[in-house]
């Protein structure tokens, strides 16, 4: 990342591979071949710190290019392997906060992302025989850093842009939650070396994390880019963005799936936030024991809970030029319309 300027990021969102967790060996052993002989000598815990020494790296590099002010998301689940017979827990997402710690990013309340799964059998071990069985992990860790102390926002373009950017009410209470139960995403990945190496995080995960902690034209990065999909995220939520991955097999994936997503499927996003919007106030005005709503959003021709939320403005994607290994997006200029017109002419231009 060192063509990138420093100060320059708002934001980082990725999900980096998980160390001792078996797919990801070979790629981590490929950038220091000491992580294969430290495995092959069941060396577990020099293994797991050689692999984090590896990932360091990466995050000293966000250190630099973050803003003073801007936020890490990282996405990272914890490992269970057994290594000469001895079975144990690699605790990934505590040895990147104490990464973090060293280099002088505090860490903020953290999320923990629990995957839902239909497994019946929700343990290791041996079954019905105490001790000698084990929990299953069936939650990740989505860890929030800041760089410095609060973002300031001086200027009147800026007070707008935050403004313009914010989220619903109701949002709030959703998101800013520190458990979130959302379903895994199934890969569109053809070359079989890449699949078994890809992990990604569902659309929704990023999507939330953009929106809360960056505004609308801010710069997102995301380290281990993978299948791309903290860039359709960004491009969903009118951000810049960068990725970076290691992995050439993972390019044509990225440049498919962002190419090959319709301009209606990511402002499906923005529809269903202002329907989802749209219900909960219809139903909140139903109960009788509900305040009244006293401010307006004019942009959505909708009733908002808060002062906070009357200016905010969405923006659909219109197109994606690829142009010199880039994609550009154009977003319409149907700010003003109200929610209902703004869906029907979506509609109507598709």
């Amino acid at each position: 990342m060192h063509n990138i300027d420093s100060n320059s990021i708002d934001l980082v969102v990725t999900s980096p591979p998980y160390p001792m967790i078996e797919m990801w060996d070979d790629i981590m052993a490929s950038q220091n071949p000491k992580i294969a002989t430290a495995l092959s000598n069941n060396d577990s815990q020099l293994a797991f710190e050689l692999m984090h020494l590896e990932l360091d790296k990466i995050w000293k590099e966000v250190a630099r290019v973050l803003k003073s002010g801007g936020f890490a998301c990282i996405n990272i689940g914890d490992a269970t392997r057994t290594i000469n017979s001895n079975f144990a827990l690699y605790p990934n997402h505590a040895r990147i906060i104490s990464a973090f710690h060293k280099l002088g990013i505090p860490n903020l309340p953290n999320i923990i992302w629990r995957k839902q799964t239909n497994a019946p059998n929700k343990f290791m071990g041996s079954g019905m025989l105490p001790a000698g069985a084990y929990v299953t992990l069936e939650h990740e860790w989505v860890l929030i850093f800041r760089k410095g102390g609060k973002r300031e926002f001086k200027t009147p373009e800026d007070k707008l842009r935050r403004q313009e950017s914010s989220f619903f009410w109701e949002e709030r209470n959703l998101w800013f939650s520190d458990l979130w139960d959302l379903k895994g995403t199934r890969q569109r990945i053809d070359n079989s070396k890449s699949r078994q190496r890809s992990a990604a995080y569902p659309f929704e995960l990023p999507y939330r994390l953009i929106n809360m902690y960056s505004l609308q034209n801010d710069v997102v990065l995301d380290p281990f880019l993978g299948t791309g999909t903290t860039a359709l995220a960004a491009i969903a939520s009118q951000r810049n963005s960068i990725g970076y991955e290691i992995d050439p097999g993972f390019l044509e994936v990225i440049n498919e799936n962002i190419q090959s997503t319709p301009p209606a499927d990511l402002n499906f996003n923005i529809d269903n936030r202002i329907d989802n919007h749209r219900e909960f106030i219809k139903n909140r005005k139903l109960d009788p024991k509900k305040k009244e709503i006293k401010h307006f959003n004019n942009n959505l021709n909708l009733p908002v809970i808060t002062s906070q939320e009357k200016n905010i403005k969405f923006h659909y994607l219109k197109e994606l030029i690829k142009e010199d290994g880039q994609f550009r997006a154009i977003y319409s200029e149907l700010d003003q319309l109200s929610a209902v017109s703004k869906k029907e002419i979506a509609s109507t231009n598709l």
